[in-house]
């Protein structure tokens, strides 16, 4: 049995008529470029992560530079965030010519550990960058708590975690400003690229939408110097498409979660995902843990069974960062989990028949 890591044909296939009508209804306005679909879209984005704004980007890296430029962090500035990420959470950083500054994570949660926060703050401290890693958000409380009592602004990196909650909220609706993406493997994904940012502050709203126009508040009348960073209408189309559908399916993401962890909770030696006590997971990856990691791997590959690794070095060990002078072991509960989690399939489509398909598959190999 083929199991793939994500199935976006299953998913086309589920909602064909509802896409193709919405894909040609672009065609025929030809809206292409912002317009009324990805307005109608901003406004139910916005009104599902219970925020007043959202506005659309061309893509969840876009939006975090843009919610970094919009808050005025810039040259000498230093934002705080997890090194157990993907590169764009800083690069987003430095393209704003800020300095990002890595704080090692929870090694149960895999998300920015609160307690180390106050050990990596500097008076060229400006905002930190809490990532909802996997589809569960960080301990938000505690992070609020910290950047009040330093007068920093925060940004939550939520471009995996579209409807995943803490304590109730929803993640995006905390802090300042909240970014998602919309890579077509995501929980709410388009078909190409494509972001958002929410918030519930009005002027900063205004302010990132003039930034993704060529920061103009009117057509030719250039308010800042901004970028071409806008959604096109057909991303809009189909994100509005899907959003009705997101619910339903991030339950039945933790429905198989859950299935997994039932099937897999016998198993020496591999290591389910937690959920805190905070939060609601939505499992944009389902990772699970083995200190025999790349073995397991290679062997559920011999069986037709797709994984992935999410992430195989940790940022502050990237060549592309090696100026900021992090070493090896500067990091450890990160460099840890780089070396040992490995992403099983998950998608909404998922059957139980192949859950349990790769839980056998993961017995055997454990047992050999």
């Amino acid at each position: 049995m083929k199991v793939p890591f994500v199935d976006l044909k299953a998913q086309y296939l589920s909602i064909k008529n509802e896409i193709d009508c919405a894909l040609q209804e672009v065609i025929e306005k030809t809206a292409f470029a912002g317009g009324p679909f990805v307005a109608d879209f901003e406004r139910d984005f916005a009104s599902f992560c219970k925020c007043e704004h959202a506005v659309g980007t061309s893509s969840g890296t876009s939006a975090i530079w843009m919610a970094l430029l919009a808050l005025g962090v810039g040259s000498g500035d230093e934002v705080l965030t997890s090194p157990n990420t993907f590169i764009a959470t800083a690069e987003a950083i430095s393209l704003c010519g800020a300095r990002p500054v890595f704080v090692d994570i929870d090694p149960e949660t895999y998300n920015i550990d609160p307690e180390l926060l106050r050990k990596a703050v500097t008076p060229k401290t400006r905002a930190v960058i809490p990532v909802h890693l996997y589809g569960q958000t960080a301990d938000m409380d505690p992070i609020m708590g910290f950047a009040r009592e330093h007068e920093l602004h925060v940004i939550e990196d939520a471009c995996q975690a579209h409807g995943a909650k803490y304590k109730g909220r929803l993640a995006g609706s905390i802090g300042d400003a909240g970014c998602f993406s919309f890579y077509p493997g995501k929980n709410l994904g388009a078909y190409g690229e494509a972001g958002a940012v929410v918030t519930n502050n009005g002027e900063l709203a205004e302010r990132m939408k003039m930034f993704r126009d060529h920061g103009q508040n009117r057509r030719y009348y250039h308010s800042i110097v901004g970028w071409n960073s806008r959604m096109d209408g057909l991303q809009g189309a189909v994100l509005g498409v899907k959003l009705k559908h997101l619910a339903d399916w991030n339950k039945a993401r933790r429905a198989n979660a859950a299935r997994y962890n039932d099937l897999l909770s016998g198993v020496e030696g591999v290591a389910t995902p937690v959920e805190a006590d905070y939060a609601e997971h939505v499992y944009h990856i389902y990772a699970v843990r083995s200190r025999n990691r790349d073995a397991l791997l290679a062997a559920l590959a011999e069986r037709d069974i797709h994984c992935g690794i999410h992430y195989p070095v940790g940022l502050h060990l990237q060549e592309a960062y090696k100026f900021l002078g992090y070493e090896k072991g500067s990091f450890p509960a990160t460099e840890a989990c780089v070396d040992e989690v490995a992403s099983l399939p998950m998608f909404a489509e998922l059957t139980a028949e192949q859950i349990e398909f790769v839980c056998r598959a993961i017995e055997e190999v454990a047992n050999s």
